[in-house]
Order: C-alpha cells, then structure tokens, then sequence
C-alpha cells in the first residue's frame, strides 16, 4: 500500500504528521538507502526501506494508532448516531475502527482521542489512574475568590462530592460580564465542568477541552487531527 512519507513516519510513531515533515526538509529519512528531502513522496510500506536517523522503521500493521482531535461544536461523540447528528468519527478519515476515550458533550469543544487501543480507553478513563483533563470555561458574570475556593476543594453535584480540582482564574471581562476559568479534574463524571461551575452559581457559556495530561490542542485547528507519538502516549498512561 502506498501513502506518504510523512504519513507513515508519524503513524510509527516518530512524531507529529508536521514535525514529519520538518524531518525530511533537514534530510534525517532515508528510503531505500537515498536522503530524502522533498514532501509529497509515497512509499509503497510493504516493500519500501524507510530510515529515520540511521534506524529502520519496521510496518507494523497491527500497531494501535492514537489520534487527537480537535473537537468542534455540534459532533457527538457516539460511534452510532441514530438522529441524523454529526459524528467526531466522520472527521477522521482511517480505516481503523476506532473509538472516542471517553466523551465531550455536543456543545463542549476540545481534545478528543480516538484509538483502537481497549486496554488505553480503560486507563485513560477509570478515575482511578487519575488522568487530568483541563477545560477553559467561560461563565456568565464574576467568579470571586470564594466561589474559586469551592470548586478546588469540591462541589456537591447530584449527591456527588467532587474531587479536590485545580481552578485558575483567566480573565474577567466587564463588558460582557463573563468570567474564562482553567478547571483542571480527573473526575469524569457527565457534564461535570458545567455542573461543577452550576453549583457555585455560575453558568457555563462556552466549555472547551485544552489538554489530556499534557496532550495540548491548541496547534490543531478545530475539526483537524493528528497522530499521537508513542511518547506522548506514555506520558498520558504515566
């Protein structure tokens, strides 16, 4: 099968589809034994030598791929849609069967990993490895330093004490009256950043995911994707 160099690169996990290709332009890929330095090669990875500073790359076609997406308002994170809504799965065009580690609402926006990996959807999930998420969360009016106090030592959502979270303030803004606050949990409870913002009487405007562990988004734009490198993949599980 054929696809291109910097594709397969990133897919055995040497780095971001980009950073790829920053690779080939320094000359650092070799295939077949000739320096690469120009995009848009193919590869035929059945048959292709591929090296990346001196060490082969070896196809693995049973190798669990990892995938960021920047999720944009209004996909669900269902793998079947039975109302006609948009799926995050039609953004993202592989021939793996993959699923979402867990769920952003419909309205919240964000980092959203997609895998065929079950044995990481459960650890990536379970509280118990205690996994952060942060969360920019814009609410309707001034949050003071009491209310900030109340979410880091825990709320009570529908007869649920949450966990002790890391709460920044961002910014105030007077003219629209709203609040952006970084909510850091480990908790994933339905909806619990709105509900968490609700119980100290501030309601949520805008919520969107920035980081898993320290998996950033912020370079990808909304409805983009990329592949996570294998050291990000076991920063995430550390």
């Amino acid at each position: 099968m054929e696809e291109r160099l910097q594709k397969y690169l990133a897919e055995n996990g040497v780095a971001s589809r980009r950073k790829c290709e920053e690779f080939i332009l320094q000359g650092k890929v070799k295939v077949n034994g000739k320096i690469i330095t120009e995009l848009g090669i193919k590869v035929n990875t059945d048959i292709d030598k591929v090296e990346f500073e001196g060490k082969p790359l070896t196809n693995n076609k049973d190798k669990k791929v990892y995938i960021l997406l920047n999720k944009p308002i209004g996909y669900v994170t269902t793998t079947k849609e039975q109302f006609g809504r948009e799926k995050v799965l039609d953004l993202v065009k592989t021939n793996k069967r993959l699923v979402p580690v867990g769920r952003l609402d419909m309205y919240t926006s964000g980092a959203l990993i997609l895998t065929d990996d079950g044995d990481f959807v459960y650890k990536v999930t379970h509280p118990k490895h205690e996994i952060e998420k942060t969360y920019i969360a814009t609410v309707y009016g001034e949050v003071n330093n009491e209310e900030i106090d109340k979410l880091r030592q825990g709320v009570e959502i529908e007869n649920y004490t949450t966990s002790p979270a890391k709460v920044k303030k961002i910014q105030y803004n007077p003219d629209k009256n709203q609040t952006r606050l970084a909510i850091t949990i480990h908790e994933g409870k339905n909806r619990q950043v709105r509900k968490m913002c609700e119980a100290v009487g501030k309601r949520v405007m805008a919520l969107h995911r920035s980081k898993i562990g320290n998996v950033e988004v912020k370079d990808i734009p909304l409805g983009k994707w990329r592949y996570l490198t294998d050291k990000e993949v076991k920063e995430i599980l550390q």
